[in-house]
């Protein structure tokens, strides 16, 4: 039985809304990473030595006064917190309107996906405060971007622009083939972004008892990396030059080049301000007059946007991939079944497409 018009503006009402719910998380997770990175770069994981409570109070009734006016690295430590409050309440109502919204099973389980890592995410945090464990705090920083990365996803599948003109059944073969290399491309360019990020996380917290030569081995690693990232994104804009390329992802592939660009100049600044020039400049004036300031204006503006551009690189990566293998019908994104039409010329599959009836 169809259902009236009201009826489908409402439906179709809530999932507008939890798309647009889906991309403010998205921002919000993007800048809770910056604070994140920023009190990993002031040391200031420690500041509050308590938790949930902030030094003996609720979360959310810590006095004002004290956490604007208090030390630097608490007023950090406590902003990241509320923050990380914050996106895990907004993650619980993108979970409560995705399930009372007409959206795909599948849509639905990747929400309750994404509710779970928050929520591992922030036992992460709690943990590595009650045990002041460097490995924990490696781990909290790791598990961010995994929880970027699948918010990311979640906005796309619930955007109503991810129409079923897209899915790979009413593209011609050709179209198909072309949206699948360029799908396998962004697989394995995500893949190498997230452990490039794992490397570096791994350089920002490495343990004081850590050998050079360990320290050594980790940063030739995340230069190999940072090389196959680059081959692998000027692969995927050749690819997206085509005629032939999937729709949807000529911006997020050319965002995407822009922003290895932009980390790479962020990486070599970061070494400069962390380490200082490399010995083979250290004859040049700039580099002898260079002075490493620990915890300056620089080097933690510097380092965290590396941080932040890093994870921001694996949501463009997914975000290019997920596009390319809906085009190439890998992955099948349905529509909801009040907007399912009644003509037979629409191939069946694109209606039970992307995780099946609900």
């Amino acid at each position: 039985m169809d259902r009236s018009p009201r009826q489908s503006d409402g439906t179709n009402g809530r999932l507008r809304l939890a798309h647009r719910l889906a991309q403010g998380l998205v921002a919000a997770t993007l800048l809770l990473i910056s604070v994140g990175g920023l009190v990993t770069t002031y040391q200031a994981g420690m500041a509050v030595p308590d938790w949930p409570n902030t030094y003996g109070y609720n979360l959310f009734l810590y006095p004002w006064q004290t956490w604007l006016a208090g030390p630097w690295d608490l007023f950090v430590e406590h902003g990241h917190r509320l923050l990380g409050a914050a996106v895990g309440m907004m993650t619980v109502a993108l979970v409560a309107l995705t399930w009372t919204a007409p959206a795909r099973r599948s849509v639905q389980y990747l929400a309750l996906a994404c509710l779970g890592l928050v929520i591992f995410q922030g036992l992460l945090g709690g943990a590595r405060v009650l045990l002041d464990r460097q490995l924990l705090a490696l781990l909290h920083g790791c598990t961010a971007p995994l929880f970027l990365g699948s918010v990311t996803a979640l906005a796309l599948f619930l955007n109503p622009r991810t129409s079923p003109s897209e899915v790979g059944s009413h593209r011609s073969a050709a179209q198909r083939s072309a949206a699948q290399r360029l799908a396998t491309t962004g697989c394995w360019t995500a893949g190498l972004i997230y452990l490039q990020i794992v490397l570096g996380a791994n350089i920002r917290h490495v343990s004081p008892l850590a050998s050079g030569e360990h320290f050594r081995i980790v940063v030739w690693f995340h230069l190999l990396i940072a090389l196959g990232i680059v081959m692998h994104v000027v692969l995927i804009t050749i690819q997206t030059v085509a005629r032939s390329r999937p729709p949807g992802v000529g911006r997020p592939a050319l965002l995407l080049a822009a922003l290895v660009g932009l980390q790479i100049g962020l990486g070599l600044a970061t070494w400069v301000v962390q380490f200082g020039y490399p010995a083979f400049a250290a004859h040049y004036q700039l580099a002898a007059s260079h002075l490493v300031e620990a915890e300056g204006l620089w080097q933690t503006t510097i380092t965290t946007l590396h941080v932040v551009t890093g994870s921001a690189l694996l949501a463009a990566a997914l975000t290019v991939t997920l596009r390319s293998a809906l085009a190439a019908g890998m992955i099948r994104f349905g529509q909801t079944a009040t907007d399912r039409p009644n003509s037979e010329s629409i191939d069946r599959s694109a209606a039970t497409a992307w995780g099946g009836a609900t």
